[in-house]
């Protein structure tokens, strides 16, 4: 049994958009389209298990008594058949039978448990069931299909019934995240965006009617080739006009500047009356959605506002002042006998704080461990100085803008190691010693150790309970976690840790560093296998995660091609952001080991990784740089006689 939560999607800029660019590929003239999609809170949450055949059932309290559970056979003709009736259940089976002709799998049954997403209201619930079902048979069938293979699939599932979807509908695959999608005939890039403060959106179900197919149908006549004035309006709005709109909107989101991405909003809105609406009236007039623009007590809690969608009487969206404005005007809308919802975008929470585990005693380095901890072993650098293992890590970190490291430590005895090094200032006797450079370096060390927090584990439980000790630390947050006994040496002009630091941003997902690996060495590392979700072979959406594996298991099942079309098997490189989910798993873990005193065995942080992967996903990327072990002699004697010849990338 698997969950999944799929959201709905708020087009805030460019609709139409997507169809309008797709005709680039009969017209050139045609300005690629171009749209800011988010995904919202509100979706469609569901359990999913194999099955014989195709069903939808749903124990959902939001859907009505009239609900009937739906069972089809997986047979490819009944299933367009279902497709093209117009029930509710087409979508479903028109992915279903996508599904069956091309990768030729079973049945799924898909419970749906909760549906918070409103229908027919332009935010997409039909594409959100699409893509529900394409990700339920991606994952039932271990299929390797990324985000965008999900997405692809589930809109030409969706063509297979009346529906004339475009491009951006499916952007709830990415999650709830805001993205820009940009549409160049058969071609789609998908970005994703970050804002500098919060946002808050309101949108409202306006309980009206509108004909989506009318819309999309009279629109769609003005292409691929303008016949008249009116027309040519229809293609400057959607195609230039709005690439300008969507820059500036994009721009406003990355500044904060709120105010005026409101006013961009209402500007986008009377560019869409002006050279949209008059090609079908009938429905784009849309009375209630401009009464409600219109509204005096709206506009003073708003910067601005919109249409939905298609536009016409489905569904308003407006830009809050501030949080408390959002909330009275959902409570005045929702007594105007509309249904509103909140949506705030959120700037991803930037990596500032940082763990490292040194508990380890260093069994493999005895007897020099007996009196000095392996993460002060001294290591020649490319700058001359030699510096202690753990100096070096945290240097990495403080270059990476991280504001807080917590080390954890096996006892408190061990701290006094740490704070002689970092918290007491040199012997006068000693710092005289040293040229002028050596001595403002010293109060880099002391600056350094003013970052530093200390944890304990007391209990030699595995590395995930030594992890598990910083969780008041992290105190929700999302954190970087590095190993004690790795050195890292970037080959870019940004360190390895921030190059992690922002492929997280971008994703807002558990995410880890990967390393290509021979097979030969898989058994010494936790090992990734996925899919690609670039073209660059730089981002790996994980579907496999094994500890030290076999080489002939490794072999088999957890190879990835790489852009040479090579097989490759990607190691963890040894950095990880870690997310709040990683912590509430790990204290699962230790609380079900402490409930059943006869089970042995440690907390390991590869379990927890791969249970929080299971429900939220997990990404691993291709961090440009080197890593140097220091867990036993041999690589010891490597990481000194290679680590200070590298050309080092930082500058």
């Amino acid at each position: 049994m698997i969950r999944l939560f799929v959201p709905g999607r708020l087009c805030l800029f460019g609709e139409h958009t997507d169809w309008a660019g797709h005709y680039r590929t009969m017209n050139a003239q045609i300005a690629p389209g171009a749209a800011i999609v988010t995904g919202i809170e509100q979706g469609i949450t569901a359990e999913v298990e194999r099955s014989s055949i195709f069903e939808v059932q749903s124990t959902a309290p939001q859907i009505s008594s009239e609900w009937h559970d739906f069972a089809c056979s997986m047979d490819e003709q009944e299933l367009k058949r279902v497709a093209r009736s117009g029930s509710f259940f087409c979508y479903c089976a028109g992915v279903a039978s996508y599904m069956l002709e091309w990768y030729k799998v079973g049945g799924v049954r898909i419970k749906i448990t909760d549906m918070t997403l409103p229908i027919k209201s332009g935010l997409s619930s039909s594409a959100a069931i699409c893509v529900l079902v394409a990700r339920a048979f991606n994952q039932i069938y271990n299929l390797n299909l990324n985000t965008m293979g999900e997405m692809n699939i589930a809109y030409v599932g969706e063509l297979r019934t009346s529906s004339r979807c475009g491009r951006l509908d499916q952007a709830c695959a990415f999650g709830v995240k805001p993205n820009l999608m940009t549409f160049d005939g058969d071609e789609i890039e998908v970005k994703p965006l970050n804002v500098k403060r919060p946002l808050h959106w309101v949108f409202a179900d306006l309980s009206g009617e509108k004909n989506t197919i009318k819309i999309l149908a009279d629109l769609n006549k003005a292409y691929p080739f303008p016949s008249n004035e009116q027309e040519l309006a229809e293609h400057e709005a959607l195609g230039v006009k709005n690439q300008d709109i969507v820059n500036r909107a994009v721009e406003y989101m990355a500044n904060g500047n709120a105010e005026a991405l409101g006013r961009l909003m209402t500007e986008a809105e009377k560019l869409f009356d002006q050279a949209i609406m008059p090609m079908c009236p009938e429905e784009l007039a849309a009375p209630k959605l401009h009464a409600v623009l219109a509204d005096e007590y709206i506009k003073s809690l708003s910067y601005g506002g919109k249409g939905v969608g298609s536009h016409g009487d489905g569904s308003v969206q407006f830009l809050a002042r501030d949080e408390q404005s959002q909330q009275k005007m959902v409570d005045y809308l929702n007594l105007k006998g509309m249904t509103a919802y909140k949506f705030t975008l959120h700037p991803v929470h930037t990596v500032r704080k940082a763990i490292i585990p040194v508990a380890g005693f260093g069994t493999r380095l005895y007897p020099a461990t007996r009196y000095m901890k392996k993460d002060f072993f001294p290591i020649p650098c490319s700058d001359g100085m030699v510096r202690p293992v753990i100096l070096i890590l945290l240097e990495e970190l403080v270059k990476s803008g991280i504001e807080e490291i917590c080390l954890v430590l096996g006892s408190e005895e061990e701290r006094k190691m740490y704070s002689d090094f970092f918290e007491h200032p040199l012997a006068d006797d000693h710092l005289r010693k040293l040229n002028a450079e050596c001595q403002e370096y010293e109060n880099h060390i002391i600056d350094i150790g003013k970052r530093l927090h200390y944890v304990y584990q007391r209990e030699k439980r595995g590395f995930g309970h030594a992890v598990y000790q910083a969780v008041q630390f992290a105190h929700g947050e999302p954190v970087l976690l590095m190993l004690g006994d790795t050195l890292y040496r970037s080959t870019t002009n940004k360190p390895c840790a921030l190059q992690l630091i922002e492929a997280y941003e971008r994703t807002n997902t558990l995410t880890l560093g990967l390393y290509p690996v021979e097979v030969s060495t898989v058994s010494h590392f936790g090992i990734m296998s996925g899919v690609w979700e670039d073209k660059k072979y730089q981002v790996l959406h994980v579907n496999t995660l094994v500890e030290k594996p076999k080489a002939s298991y490794a072999e088999e099942f957890l190879g990835v091609r790489n852009a040479k079309g090579h097989k490759e098997y990607c190691s963890v490189f040894g950095q990880y952001i870690l997310t709040p989910e990683v912590f509430e798993q790990l204290e699962a873990d230790i609380k079900a080991a402490d409930e059943n005193p006869d089970a042995k065995g440690e907390i390991e942080l590869t379990s927890a990784l791969d249970k929080v992967r299971q429900r939220t996903g997990m990404y691993g990327v291709r961090l440009r740089g080197e890593r140097f072990d220091m867990g036993n002699p041999q690589a010891l004697v490597n990481t000194v006689a290679t680590f200070a010849t590298m050309d080092d990338g930082l500058v």
